[in-house]
C-alpha cells in the first residue's frame, strides 16, 4: 500500500514562494516509479505541473511553471519537494502528489490516469 501525504500549502502574495512536500510511505523503491505534482481549480481538470522518474532522475515541468518550480528529493526517496517561486495568482489551486509504480520507457506521463496513488491535497492561494 502506497500512501502519499502532502504539506506546505498556504497563502502568499504574488511573487512569493512556497515549498510543498510529498512524503511517500511505501517500500516501492523500484526504478519504474514516477512521482508527480498535479493541481486542480474548482470545476477544472486536474493537470500535471511536474513529474519525477526515480530510475533516470528525469524531471519534467509544465510550460506554465518552467523556470519557477523545482522538484527535488531525498536520497532515500521518502520525500519529494516542489519549490515554487515567483508565484502568480493563476498558480492558486489544490495541489496533489501522485505516484505511478510501473512506468516503462523512462518518461513519466502527464496524464492523470496512470497515477493510481494520490495524496489528500494541499491548497495554495496566491493573491495579487
Amino acid at each position: 500500500q502506497v500512501q502519499l501525504v502532502e504539506s506546505g500549502g498556504g497563502s502568499v502574495q504574488a511573487g512569493g514562494s512556497l515549498r510543498l512536500s510529498c512524503t511517500i510511505s511505501s517500500g516501492y523503491t523500484y526504478d519504474t516509479v514516477c512521482v508527480a505534482w498535479f493541481r486542480q481549480d474548482p470545476g477544472q481538470e486536474r493537470q500535471a505541473v511536474a513529474t519525477f522518474h526515480r530510475g533516470n532522475r528525469r524531471t519534467v515541468y509544465a510550460d506554465s511553471v518552467k523556470g519557477r518550480f523545482t522538484l527535488s528529493q531525498d536520497n532515500a526517496f521518502n520525500t519529494v519537494w516542489m519549490d515554487m517561486n515567483n508565484l502568480k495568482p493563476e498558480d492558486s489551486a489544490m495541489y496533489y502528489c501522485a505516484a505511478a509504480l510501473q512506468v516503462s520507457g523512462g518518461q513519466c506521463p502527464f496524464a492523470k490516469t496512470p497515477y493510481k496513488y494520490w495524496g489528500q491535497g494541499t491548497r495554495v492561494a496566491v493573491s495579487s
